[in-house]
């Protein structure tokens, strides 16, 4: 007679979690050499592979396209040849960064001769939900093995046969390099019960990061019981102060909107100082014009499009908390910076926001009041990315305040554990 193991009983989803921990746990202890050389493998792997993995996006687009789904989320979705490869350079530059696992935090000899240290190691097993973003199955791998972690990845049904052909160069290259090619899974399945498995599977799974709209993530945080990252949408601001240069604001407008509007730190609001509203906002507006963006403005905002080439409308409430994700921008002019920090304070959702000014009083200034994961001076919105912070490639933006905020990059996917060493000591 055969006896079914409890394994035999569980679901997919669980099996694939149970298959995880064991690979966190054969991943722990590896020197950063050996992750380093699975990594490499990936980043080859994904070059030489790359007609494989175009052929799967292929199938996604066309699907997508027939769905009717909106060119913003086909280019989110699109891979293309030039994108492997800097997927794959993303790769390169997580290997060329310290491993952080192993890393003293801090440490100490007690007066009663304990030594004390607080170290980093892996979270365990990370679990990924996200949208229409294939990108992000390469990134969340190569950060969760250098950390250390397994990944157990869910992304959307449109982007399946993208993810399904990216994972299985990943696993196939992880394998052939000796690391267990179990610590990086796709989660089983395509509906929604999936997903609510994987948000039940505390025990199993030791964090979730979601990644993508407002629904999604807010879905994650209300309904899992697995402790959740959570990275937050982006509306963000770009504000121009009474004393901005005002070429130097024009470019940063520009290239905060619409450089590519469909990722989380372009601009979705403008908000002008009275002052230098005259000089700035014709210019601006034809600038956004030439763009392709549609300006929602407010009353004052309005005004100054008469002569404008722009596309303008009015502004709804609706506008100020609106991640467009699209080429279009909400847009005010503001009394005062107190003004434009009042503004943001009530719609942002806490991701980037930006100042153009000469005053350095006035730059101190909103660095202070404005309670955002990045604060720009003089910069565009789109530097909030953990490439271009030198994290290499980033698992997400946390836009809450518990152990990460702000570009995720390796040492935000470890926590500490404390080592106490002592010579037969005991607490009297």
């Amino acid at each position: 007679m055969t006896t079914l193991s409890p394994y035999d009983s569980m679901s997919p989803v669980t099996q694939a979690a149970y298959r995880a921990k064991g690979a966190a746990a054969d991943l722990a202890p590896l020197p950063r050499a050996e992750k380093d050389d699975a990594l490499l493998a990936i980043a080859d792997a994904l070059e030489v592979r790359t007609s494989d993995v175009i052929a799967a996006n292929a199938k996604d687009i066309e699907r997508a396209r027939e769905a009717g789904t909106s060119e913003t989320v086909i280019d989110r979705l699109t891979l293309t040849p030039e994108r492997i490869r800097a997927i794959a350079s993303d790769v390169r530059d997580v290997v060329a960064l310290p491993d952080p696992v192993g890393e003293v935090v801090r440490g100490s000899t007690l007066p009663n001769g304990i030594d004390l240290r607080q170290v980093r190691v892996p979270l365990g097993v990370v679990g990924i939900i996200y949208e229409a973003r294939p990108n992000v199955t390469v990134d969340a791998a190569a950060l969760c093995l250098k950390s250390g972690n397994a990944v157990l990845l869910r992304g959307s049904s449109s982007a399946y046969e993208s993810n399904t052909a990216l994972v299985r160069v990943l696993r196939d290259a992880i394998g052939g390099s000796g690391l267990p090619a179990d610590a990086v899974q796709l989660v089983p399945g395509d509906n929604r019960e999936s997903v609510r498995e994987l948000m039940r599977a505390r025990g199993l799974v030791d964090v979730l990061i979601p990644r993508g709209g407002a629904s999604l993530i807010r879905t994650v945080v209300q309904e899992s019981t697995v402790p959740v990252i959570e990275t937050g949408t982006g509306n963000c601001h770009v504000y121009v102060d009474a004393r901005a240069d005002l070429d130097m604001a024009i470019d940063i407008l520009i290239n905060s909107k619409a450089q590519r509007p469909s990722v989380c730190n372009s601009a979705e609001t403008l908000l002008v100082h009275q002052d230098i509203a005259p000089a700035f906002l014709p210019r601006a507006l034809d600038a956004l014009a030439e763009a392709g963006v549609t300006v929602h403005g407010d009353e004052r905002v309005l005004g100054y499009a008469k002569n404008s080439k722009a596309t303008v409308v009015e502004a709804t409430v609706e506008d100020w908390e609106t991640e467009y994700l699209s080429y279009d921008i909400a847009a005010a002019v503001v009394d005062s910076l107190d003004r434009a920090v009042d503004h943001i304070r009530l719609w942002t959702s806490g991701h980037t926001e930006a100042i153009v000014t000469t005053s350095q009083q006035a730059a101190r200034r909103f660095t202070q009041l404005v309670d955002s994961t990045t604060v720009a001076v003089n910069a565009s919105t789109r530097f909030t990315d953990g490439g271009q912070f030198g994290f290499g490639a980033e698992i997400g933006i946390s836009t809450q305040k518990l152990h990460a905020r702000g570009p995720m990059g390796l040492p935000e996917l470890t926590s500490t554990k404390y080592i106490v060493t002592g010579d037969g000591h005991v607490r009297r």
